[in-house]
């Protein structure tokens, strides 16, 4: 019997590392700008066409690379950083495997053009699928120029697991802030098909943070630093009151590179727990600088994964670092760019002389026993419902007998027990009896008994119904704002709404492009109310779609209506006309889905007489 174990062809070898460190155009973006940060680079440039599926180039001012490193630098496992097996724990670049340039060279088109600084002339090499086609001397720019063109296009496959433009913008968005974060002393730029992304001067990590995510940053920010025997860390967290819904801006380095770490990220909300709102997240950039040997990086394809020696004591730290943080820090913004603290205003006593007596007002004719009279309500409801319900025959649910009307104010039993009733809560329309209980339940009598609906979770199913239908017809009732207003986002909320535009329009919205990541909202949605403003409904609504898309993995239009229901129904707490409770039961029961909330829980929950009977014992 003849052998059959043999070795793969470096073609095949290369592609099957590329599926460990290529898997989509971020991937590449991630490791060429590492290595433009390896080299020694202050300046880097990105441009991206297609999403990163035509094109990704990077250009550096860095060392540039001689004409035999150019050529090595495509083979597996050849690197400039690792010369013996103690070199893995001293490492403190941001490549070592050596398998980058040559995985993204076996899938790719790969033009490299590079100069070092005492060369008068570069060299440029092109590479399809790890087979070399050219190598010859150029006039180049000292440092390097990266090109890869058509990402798998030798792996059909692969390319056909690529997602929409959008959604690839942003994760090379995520990537490029990864990188960005963790050098503010480079200068970085980023376009994509003609238009400039980002541009990040060089400054220091506040700048950068403000250049990244928006200029409101400038008072979300509060420094932490700690310096110990065992780590040294430094960066910001976030104020408590502006924690999101989602865990999109939190950010760990170890000696400057990205990483995620559960455990450590615990640290911090532990942090936070008790001035944290309920299922928010906070804003953190924190960098940890550890001693390389105490830590292993090699654990990882990405390397997005650490190992360390001592994690309990580095737990410890970060948590009563933040802690010790907010406690001294969380203040109120100051104006001040740079500034990192609101110290500069303190509270200064005043004069004796400028302190004044508070004035106290009375009626000296009150009377407390004197008989009230009906004053007219001030508080006019802001909006009434927009749609009529499809009623259906209630004749078989409410087939009841008229109950007496309530005349006093309370009702004495036997025992010397009295309880109050409000002759406001009982309400009624017609036969059906329904009052609404702590300004959260809706209580209708039925003939076997009576029924108790969750006001918020009926609300919230009866308008994602309704959402749904009008995406599938793309006819949401808009209402036109008196004055349109202007919203700039962050790069990567910006494409995610690009992405969502024209469904985002079928629900109502009146929303169009103006200008860099700037969007006009001129109309939002009849349906809904005015009880917050045009821009924290698209704020949440990007917010709550990113979390549902991390958490349950919903399709688009599903995760809007979702969305966009739980942002604008009914809360508890919210006092109901008679009314309004009744086009409410209406509307649930013309649901296709009446019992069930969008959590899955029961939106109705029904009680026999013969059950309340028993539990008097009759």
């Amino acid at each position: 019997m003849s052998d059959i174990i043999h070795l793969l062809p470096d073609s095949v070898a290369n592609q099957i590392a590329a599926g460990e460190v290529v898997q989509r155009p971020a991937s590449a973006v991630k490791e060429i700008i590492e290595n433009a940060i390896d080299s020694g680079a202050d300046k880097v440039q990105l441009l991206v066409k297609d999403a990163g599926k035509s094109l990704v180039q990077i250009i550096d001012n860095g060392c540039g690379m001689s004409i035999t490193d150019a050529r090595m630098c495509f083979e597996r496992h050849a690197t400039s950083k690792i010369r013996k097996a103690e070199d893995l724990f001293a490492i403190r670049t941001m490549g070592f495997r050596g398998e980058a340039m040559a995985s993204i060279a076996a899938v790719a088109q790969v033009e490299l053009k590079t100069r070092r600084y005492e060369d008068e002339l570069g060299t440029c090499i092109c590479i399809e699928g790890s087979e070399v086609i050219s190598q010859e001397p150029v006039s180049a720019m000292p440092g390097t120029s990266i090109s890869i063109k058509n990402l798998f296009y030798n792996i059909p496959a692969r390319r056909n697991f690529l997602k929409s433009n959008s959604v690839e913008m942003r994760h090379i968005i995520d990537e490029f802030q990864r990188v960005a974060l963790a050098n503010p002393e480079v200068f970085f730029t980023f376009h994509h098909d003609g238009n400039e992304v980002f541009h990040l001067p060089k400054g220091s990590l506040k700048q950068r943070i403000i250049h990244l995510f928006g200029n409101t940053y400038n008072q979300k920010l509060v420094p932490v630093e700690e310096d110990t025997t065992i780590i040294n860390l430094k960066g910001y967290v976030g104020k408590p009151e502006f924690a999101k819904k989602t865990r999109g801006e939190q950010f760990f380095f170890v000696n400057n590179r990205f990483i995620k770490d559960p455990y450590l990220n615990h640290a911090v909300l532990t942090a936070f727990e008790e001035v944290l709102p309920a299922e928010s997240y906070p804003l953190y950039v924190l960098f940890i600088d550890i001693d390389p040997s105490k830590i292993d990086i090699n654990v990882h394809p990405t390397k997005t994964e650490i190992k360390y020696q001592d994690e309990r004591a580095i737990y410890a730290i970060i948590r009563s670092a933040v802690k010790r943080a907010l406690g001294k820090y969380n203040i109120s913004p100051t104006l001040d760019f740079d500034q990192e603290t609101g110290f500069s205003r303190m509270i200064t006593q005043q004069a004796p002389e400028d302190i004044v007596q508070p004035q106290i007002s009375f009626n000296p004719d009150f009377n407390p026993f004197a008989k009230s009279q009906e004053k007219e309500n001030p508080f006019l409801r802001n909006s009434e419902p927009a749609h009529k319900a499809v009623s259906k025959n209630w004749g078989s649910l409410y087939d009841i007998i008229k109950a007496p009307e309530v005349e006093e104010a309370t009702l004495n039993l036997p025992g010397n027990k009295i309880i109050e009733v409000d002759s406001k809560a009982v309400q009624k329309m017609g036969e059906r009896q329904i009052f609404q209980l702590h300004n959260r339940l809706i209580i209708s009598q039925i003939r076997s008994g009576f029924m108790m609906i969750d006001q918020q979770a009926a609300h919230e199913r009866i308008l994602y119904e309704r959402f749904l239908q009008q995406l599938e017809n793309r006819q949401g009732a808009s209402q036109q704002s008196l004055f349109p207003q202007t919203v700039t986002l962050n790069p990567g909320d910006f494409e995610l709404v690009r992405d969502l535009l024209g469904d985002i329009q079928a629900l109502g919205f009146q929303i169009r492009e103006f200008g860099k990541n700037t969007l006009i909202i001129e109309g939002i949605p009849a349906d809904i109310g005015s009880n917050i403003s045009e821009i924290e409904m698209l704020e949440h609504l990007i917010e709550g779609f990113k979390n549902n898309q991390s958490a349950l993995k919903l399709n688009k239009r599903d995760n809007l209506a979702r969305t966009l229901a739980r942002n604008t129904a009914i809360k508890a707490g919210v006092n109901l006309s008679c009314d309004e409770m009744n086009l409410m039961v209406d509307e649930l029961f013309a649901c296709e889905m009446p019992n069930a909330s969008l959590s899955g829980r029961p939106i109705i929950i029904t009680f026999t007489l013969e059950e309340l009977l028993q539990k008097f014992e009759k």
